[in-house]
């Protein structure tokens, strides 16, 4: 169930997509997503927006380590020595992501919204690895965001279009 402070969360992330699809198609530019953290929440939203046929050409629900592996080609040594959820990893689905769908933008999104994963003291549960690669520039991000899963899937989904539309401006 959603509660009225996420519903308030969810208009917010909406309002930034929209903002970042608008962005996007003003440019030319395509969006693939290869989602762990976010498990397709991000290219959800995009979907929704005006601009989605212009903008998103799809992406990859790969919350499983496995799918990661065997889909988008990530090697189980890069996951055993970084873990699942870590900068390394989200470089390379986003990589990985680049041979399966054609795009200008791939984003990789790894992180822990829960427990249970590879939390550490200097990796808490809230921390979220964004990249974002085109053919010119690849970003790299690094988060942590508080709050419930959904406000911290919501605050990864807004600074994610944060950082798109940093990129786009970057590279006009």
């Amino acid at each position: 169930m959603i509660d009225s402070g996420n519903q308030t969360t969810l208009y917010t992330v909406r309002a930034a997509v929209e903002r970042c699809a608008n962005a996007l198609a003003d440019q030319g530019f395509t969006i693939a997503f290869a989602e762990s953290a976010t498990a397709g929440f991000v290219a959800y939203l995009f979907s929704l927006t005006e601009k989605s046929g212009n903008v998103l050409k799809g992406g990859v629900v790969c919350y499983d380590a496995g799918v990661k592996e065997t889909l988008l080609g990530v090697s189980p040594a890069r996951i055993n020595r970084f873990t699942a959820e870590s900068a390394e990893v989200s470089a390379a689905i986003a990589e990985g992501l680049s041979s399966l769908v054609p795009a200008t933008l791939h984003v990789g999104i790894t992180g822990l919204t829960k427990p249970g994963g590879s939390e550490s003291p200097l990796k808490p549960v809230g921390t979220i690895f964004t990249v974002i690669r085109s053919p010119r520039k690849t970003i790299s991000d690094c988060h942590v965001f508080s709050g419930t899963e959904t406000e911290i899937i919501a605050a990864a989904a807004s600074n994610m279009c944060s950082l798109i539309e940093q990129h786009i401006t970057s590279v006009k």
